[in-house]
């Protein structure tokens, strides 16, 4: 199965005509509160990134069925106005509010800590919903209760995943954040069959890649970090390195380099795309 990893700005890369098209988007931008990330600055204007919000919002609606958006809370009402405003009038898409919840969340003496994550799921309305893939234990099932579905239940609407804590079998140390797999997972396996694409806008750490390893589905990053393609690349070797510019796969031409087979110019450093 051919998974896909491009060193590019998503906007950039993802505007473009004839881009494609996915089953399932999952991302989980940067929040605009001045995480340190390797090359991105995470601390623009306010309504700057507002308006990035917005960008991506249309335009990941625009080539996926199904849209999974984990953002910060500080950003809930503009999220909401952005989103209430892309269906005002439409009836081919629905939206569903979910919430990650998590331990190990903000400590506060002075307010209320900051223990969730909103997860919006924006979909077509023909677009695939299996929720017998996600089917969990239920608590009449764990009790030995006889009336217990054998099937298990579909959980709701929260998802309750720890936060990917530095201890944590998971955990990246050379990225600052990570969402935990299964809480990928499950979004992914509800809204994905078996072989048919995801594509993850943001990479981080590639940790959508892992989850389509295990789900069997063909995966798209996009990574803005040079340094952060490098450490995927250097997890999967398996991954096709694609070219920014022009999108066809890029080739060793020695050891030191990589460059388009399309000939568009594109020659970058080995390891880093």
């Amino acid at each position: 199965m051919k998974h896909t990893l491009i060193n590019a700005d998503c906007l950039d890369y993802l505007s473009r005509s004839n881009v494609g098209h996915w089953t399932t988007i999952f991302a989980d931008p940067p929040d605009n509160i001045d995480t340190k990330y390797g090359s991105y600055k995470d601390k623009i204007h306010d309504d700057s990134y507002r308006n990035l919000l917005c960008e991506w919002l249309y335009l990941f609606v625009k080539i996926a069925d199904t849209v999974w958006f984990s953002y910060n809370s500080k950003w809930s009402f503009d999220v909401g106005t952005i989103v209430a405003k892309m269906i005002r009038g439409r009836d081919d898409i629905k939206v569903k509010s979910c919430v990650q919840v998590f331990t190990f969340g903000q400590h506060s003496h002075h307010d209320l800590g900051n223990n969730h994550r909103p997860l919006l799921r924006i979909r077509r309305r023909d677009a695939p919903l299996r929720p017998d893939a996600i089917r969990i234990p239920s608590v009449r099932q764990e009790n030995g209760d006889k009336r217990a579905d054998p099937r298990g239940r579909v959980p709701g609407d929260v998802f309750d995943f720890p936060r990917v804590t530095g201890n944590s079998e998971q955990r990246r140390p050379w990225h600052p954040t990570q969402l935990n797999e299964g809480l990928v997972e499950r979004c992914v396996r509800l809204t994905t069959p078996e072989g048919e694409s995801v594509l993850d806008p943001f990479a981080g750490t590639g940790t959508t890649l892992r989850v389509c390893k295990r789900t069997d589905n063909p995966c798209t990053l996009i990574e803005l970090d040079a340094s952060y393609c490098a450490k995927i690349a250097e997890e999967h070797e398996d991954i096709e390195r694609r070219c920014p510019q022009c999108g066809s796969p890029l080739i060793v031409t020695s050891d030191k380099w990589l460059c388009c087979e399309n000939g568009c110019g594109r020659l970058v450093t080995r390891g880093v795309v």
